[in-house]
């Protein structure tokens, strides 16, 4: 399982024009699910996401969480962040979980979040998205649960 995670200070989903995920001060996640990904997988994206120390103490170093500033996660189901584009110019995406069950594994993905005290909003699963953000530094990391 793969994630994009963003510290934003704002972000947004937006669906036929209406807006169904939004959080303040936080993380956007963008996560891609993977063939072979299972539920160990999925909470350990929810865990690393959820503790992930990329907000500034007192001192200003990177040193609390999301959980310990009180933001939010917007958990955003992005099956291009699975894709492949070691070969050649168009991405694979063989590796990508069928929709089927992907489904019930990102929302496995967004009640681990929550059981770890933290607001989280989402985007629209098979949803064509619009998504904003205002990206906080930029700070951006990459989360690979196999790496």
């Amino acid at each position: 399982m793969r994630a994009v995670v963003q510290r934003v200070s704002s972000a947004k989903v937006v669906v036929d024009g209406k807006a169904v995920g939004e959080i303040g001060r936080g993380l956007l996640v963008l996560v891609g699910i993977e063939s072979a990904d299972g539920e160990a997988e999925a909470d350990w994206i929810a865990e690393k996401a959820a503790n992930l120390r990329v907000f500034e103490d007192g001192a200003g170093k990177m040193n609390l969480s999301v959980k310990d500033t009180g933001g939010g996660i917007l958990l955003v189901p992005n099956f291009t962040v699975a894709g492949d584009a070691r070969k050649g110019r168009r991405p694979s995406f063989d590796n990508a979980m069928r929709p089927e069950a992907a489904g019930s594994m990102f929302a496995r993905i967004e009640r681990a979040i929550a059981a770890q005290g933290v607001p989280v909003s989402t985007g629209v699963f098979r949803s064509h998205m619009e998504v904003t953000l205002a990206n906080d530094g930029p700070v951006t990391i990459w989360l690979d649960s196999r790496a």
